[in-house]
């Protein structure tokens, strides 16, 4: 065997493989890799976040249409990305350069973003906000132009963001928030301050809200106190709300819990409302309520996407108490508004604002009507700013003049128009029931369409109030008016129509006229009608066309057991002045001298009366009247308004088929001709012709000649 030799041994492997010269390319690649990692270590060490500053101020002041800055920017990046801006300043648009103050600036404002959560597909959630002395200034002027409405030319983005889902919402801390709020039109200027406190031992931190200065031209005071804002997304939670509000003399309370204050679900909330007068509450409200005396209501407060509702409230409005449902659907235009009311005991003077009379400080401090009817506008405010739908029903009413049982109305307002369905009061076994329209026409007036109906009404319950009326009585009839105007005296000159009245068995007469006319002008009648003191009024009936605001008379008559009263002339409501012609004649012989024609002229509120058989004929002649009574049209209506078989339908009848003193109504000739001729009476008008009319001075001198002898004898 061959021996091996020293120099045959294998020897190390790297000495006995030769040496590769190193790749190029690897080389490269090593170097680059070196460099930046070293250059990565280098950012590191100099990042600073506010080079991103000038590009956020130059995008976000893009976006909104005004000046948006910055002065820091920090940024600790993770699953949970927390993000921090210093000395926020977004400015005030071009129109509102005048402003002193910024549009929204703050200290500080951080946010943390769970940007895994977002990722992974959860949805966006934002587990903490600090707001550090944020400041806003939100202005609207008269002309409707504001500062907090954001213009963009992409509509298409805009209307797609409004579908976004709302984050869920973790803590949010705000220090020393003051956003003041200047909106002219409805005549504020007041600044809310917001904070928030930290939890503690256990419970949740608060949201508190201060609201100072003037709302709705009144001063406002508020203090709000909320659970913390975490809770707001928390549908497990129910959110606590404590709150006080003083607007001018108006004072509210809101207390209690909602479900899902985000989503408008679930409320358990107490509103308490007090103040002087209810047309205060449109300015915190919205909606349009007339005068009313104190009120003090209290019920609950639910409200969801589509509605805002304040039910099962109770409370006193004045004298009465108050109670029902009230439903606003703020997203029609105008706001709809359904209410539900009703009283177990009402004052009809408490009801007065919604029917147009003045009530309270408003009433006391009314100048004097110069109308015989009230002329004070109809109080219906900003009737465009709402459309409702309102029933009420009062179970019993409290008025010493009026004792009536109950009330129940129903009306819609739409568009500015009313339209009352009905309005009706019941009073034993009778009823009062009123129907009208208004609909709004230029320059604030109402185009109306009323119609009053009067069925079995109890004359003795009317006249509790009189201390001398005894007896008892029914009232039935309508009134009809078409007319234009924008108060009861307007609607009434200007209008047409009619009255028809039918009162049977009426009582005694010399207590009843006093109490309809008025003590001096229903006293001084009835002396100068020579009517005997304790008559007993059988029936009254009056059939009276309105015709351009002038009352016309197709039939009046008035009997007692005595005697039998007709009487014609007009009424004009455009100089509230009449001219009437009443006669006096006996039912049976008994009654042998009775003072004849009475001329009742001048003004509604003091008009002059001069009876005298001797100058009737003259009067007569002068104002060119009659009397007319056309019984087949008028039965009828006594049937409906008192019932069939009443005295006022004997007394029509027996007028025309059996007259007292042989002296048709409807007739001018015959046996005792009738002192007040019928004007389409052929001999009568010859009569008028040879009797120019009279002037009243002529019949003053004639009053005076014969009510002094000595002036007599001498003629």
């Amino acid at each position: 065997m061959k021996e091996l030799s020293v120099s045959d041994t294998p020897s190390h492997p790297a000495a006995a493989r030769p040496a590769r010269p190193s790749h190029p390319v690897l080389k490269t690649i090593g170097g680059l890799a070196g460099a930046l990692v070293a250059a990565i270590i280098v950012l590191i060490l100099i990042w600073q976040w506010d080079w991103f500053v000038p590009y956020i101020n130059r995008h976000a002041s893009a976006a909104l249409h005004r000046p948006v800055s910055i002065t820091h920017l920090h940024v600790h990046p993770g699953f949970k990305t927390t993000v921090t801006v210093d000395d926020l300043k977004v400015g005030q648009p071009d129109d509102f350069k005048t402003e002193k103050a910024d549009f929204a600036s703050a200290h500080a404002i951080t946010v943390t973003v769970d940007v895994w959560r977002y990722i992974m597909g959860r949805g966006l959630a934002v587990p903490f906000i600090h707001l550090d002395t944020p400041q806003g200034d939100i202005v609207s002027l008269l002309n409707g132009r504001n500062n907090y409405t954001f213009t963009s030319q992409d509509t298409s983005k805009t209307s797609s963001s409004s579908s976004t889902p709302i984050p869920e919402l973790g803590q949010i801390h705000i220090n020393d928030g003051d956003i003041r709020v200047a909106l002219a039109r409805l005549k504020t200027d007041m600044h809310v301050l917001i904070h928030t406190t930290p939890g503690e031992n256990g419970k949740e931190g608060t949201l508190v809200v201060d609201l100072r200065g003037r709302y709705a031209q009144a001063p406002i005071k508020g203090h709000i106190v909320g659970g913390a804002l975490l809770t707001l997304t928390d549908r497990t939670h129910s959110y606590p709300i404590d709150g006080r509000l003083e607007n001018g003399p108006t004072y509210a309370t809101l207390r209690g819990t909602v479900d899902d204050p985000l989503h408008f679900q679930g409320t358990n909330l107490s509103l308490h409302f007090a103040g002087p007068d209810m047309a205060l509450l449109y300015g915190l409200t919205g909606v349009p309520i007339p005068h009313t005396p104190a009120y003090n209501i209290t019920g609950n407060l639910a409200y969801s996407a589509r509605a805002i509702r304040f039910q099962n409230f109770e409370g006193r409005m004045g004298t009465s108490d108050i109670g029902g449902d009230i439903n606003v659907d703020p997203h029609q235009k105008p706001i709809f508004v359904e209410a539900t009311l009703h009283s177990r005991s009402v004052n009809l003077e408490d009801l007065g604002g919604f029917i147009g009379a003045r009530t309270g400080e408003a009433k006391k401090t009314a100048p004097p009507s110069r109308s015989v009817l009230p002329d004070q506008k109809i109080n219906v405010p900003k009737l465009n700013a709402v459309n409702a739908h309102v029933t009420y029903h009062g179970d019993h009413i409290r008025n010493k003049d009026w004792p009536l049982d109950n009330i129940d109305t129903e009306f819609f307002v739409q568009d500015g128009a009313i339209d009352l369905k009905h309005l009706t009061f019941a009073t034993g076994t009778g009823h009062i029931s009123v129907a009208a329209k208004l609909q709004p026409t230029e320059k604030d007036l109402f185009r109306t369409n009323f119609r009053l109906d009067v069925s079995r009404l109890p004359l003795s319950r009317i006249m509790t109030s009189s201390s001398t009326f005894k007896g008892d009585g029914t009232i039935g009839g309508h009134a009809t008016l078409i007319s234009t105007g924008n108060s009861v005296a307007s609607f009434v000159a200007n209008g047409n129509g009619g009255i028809t009245l039918v009162l049977d068995r009426g009582g005694d007469v010399s207590a009843l006229l006093p109490d309809i006319l008025g003590l001096k002008l229903g006293s001084a009648i009835l002396s100068a009608l020579g009517i005997p003191d304790r008559s007993k009024l059988e029936c009254l009936v009056t059939d009276m066309p309105l015709r351009d605001g002038i009352l016309h008379t197709n039939s009046l008559l008035l009997q007692t057991g005595t005697s039998r009263t007709t009487g014609t002339g007009t009424v004009n409501f455009h100089k509230d002045t009449l001219d009437y012609a009443i006669t006096t004649r006996s039912v049976g012989p008994q009654i042998l001298s009775l003072p004849g024609a009475v001329h009742i002229f001048g003004d509604l509120n003091g008009p002059t009366i001069l009876p005298g058989a001797e100058i009737a004929g003259r009067l007569a002649a002068s104002i060119g009247l009659g009397v007319l009574f056309p019984p087949a049209a008028l039965i009828p209506t006594i049937q409906l308004g008192v019932g069939e078989g009443s005295a006022c339908e004997k007394a029509v009848r027996e007028a025309n088929t059996q007259p007292a003193a042989g002296i048709a109504p409807g007739r001018t000739t015959g046996s005792g001709a009738s002192s007040v001729p019928h004007p389409e009476t052929g001999k009568n008008r010859k009569a008028a012709t040879r009797n120019s009319p009279q002037s009243r001075r002529d019949i003053h001198r004639a009053w005076e000649k014969k009510l002094n002898p000595k002036q007599k004898a001498a003629h």
